[in-house]
């Protein structure tokens, strides 16, 4: 089987490519490579991966030194003309798109690099899909959707048609457009809601990162809403095996499904939505003392109001995914923290 994975630079999809090529799957990673944030990082994942940046160029299939079952290209979902090229080169089976302009605070100020990326670039990747005979889609979706409900655990089965963040909006979006193209082409689709991901290689931009960062470093954290927050903080391995079990089983049509009383996660087209996340939120205040255990360092405190796009707890209803491939997460807050710290002192060399 051969995969094309996209955003292999970046945290999950760094991850998911190591995974399937362990196992023995054709991988061909794809991402843009971009600045917002440490390119560094981004490399030194791809090298970590067999992928030396000595060897990167725009456009141009890298060959792992690591594993002969693993390839990457350089490219830019926005470039329909190479990414057409690509697909046709390649003949991809199936295809993981993990590539998005990510971060809900930015895309309050930088709002057209979402429409670009998570817009225009996904549709590039529905249309090689529809033109390649593709015969499982899964993509990235979000939390962030849900936006202003509050009916907990958030659940696929309920509407999320109040968004709060342009980046949550676009995330909706890529749901609505796979759905269009399940319905018309008969694609196999399936969107994944992932619950605040963390773990080794993860994204400087996540609270993890920053707060750890801050903490050794004796520098104050910025403390949103007082303190008054939950996150259903998710460990990377446990994303990973559900990313994997969706990649094996393509969704069927719903055949109970009712245009009467329409349910948002299914249809009578091959589409699916899973919430993948820990399904147990656990209070900001508690997520810094793990931190400040493992670091063995007190936090400095500064605390603030909500801020624009946020929320203030996420809790993820996963009973589908347990349902249809027995999932379960398994690491907690305590070990994932502390997995993270040990790759963050060896990554820093502290």
């Amino acid at each position: 089987m051969k995969i094309l994975v996209t955003g292999t630079a970046g945290f999950i999809g760094y991850h998911l490519a190591l995974q399937l090529v362990e196992r023995g799957n054709e991988v061909v990673g794809l991402d843009s490579i971009n600045d917002y944030y440490d390119v560094e990082l981004k490399y030194a994942r791809l090298s970590n991966s067999g992928i030396q940046k000595a060897n990167i160029n725009y456009n141009s299939i890298v060959q792992s030194d690591k594993n002969k079952n693993y390839r990457f290209i350089k490219l830019n979902l926005e470039d329909k003309e190479n990414l057409d090229l690509l697909f046709g080169r390649e003949s991809f089976d199936k295809v993981c798109n993990l590539a998005a302009q990510a971060g809900v605070r930015y895309s309050l100020i930088n709002p057209y690099a979402y429409l670009q990326s998570n817009i225009s670039g996904f549709l590039n990747i529905l249309e090689c899909c529809r033109n390649n005979n593709i015969k499982n889609l899964i993509y990235a979706s979000s939390s962030s959707v849900y936006g202003l409900n509050e009916t907990y655990p958030l659940s696929t089965h309920d509407n999320v048609d109040h968004p709060i963040s342009l980046y949550a909006a676009s995330k909706k979006s890529n749901e609505l457009m796979a759905h269009t193209y399940s319905y018309l082409f008969g694609i196999p689709t399936i969107g994944l809601r992932f619950f605040t991901v963390y773990g080794p290689w993860g994204r400087p931009d996540m609270a993890l990162y920053i707060f750890t960062k801050a903490i050794l470093n004796n520098q104050p954290i910025e403390v949103f809403n007082d303190g008054n927050m939950e996150r259903d903080f998710t460990y990377i391995d446990d994303i990973i095996k559900g990313v994997i079990l969706t990649i094996d089983n393509p969704p069927l049509p719903n055949n109970n499904w009712s245009g009467k009383n329409p349910e948002p996660s299914s249809s009578k087209a091959p589409y699916k939505i899973y919430n993948i996340g820990n399904s147990n939120p656990v209070p900001l205040g508690d997520f810094i003392k793990a931190i400040e255990k493992v670091t063995s360092k007190n936090a400095i405190k500064i605390l603030k109001p909500m801020q624009p796009g946020d929320v203030v707890k996420t809790w993820a209803n996963v009973n589908d995914l347990m349902k249809d491939f027995s999932y379960k997460p398994r690491t907690n807050i305590n070990d994932g923290i502390k997995s993270f710290y040990d790759w963050y002192k060896s990554y820093y060399n502290i």
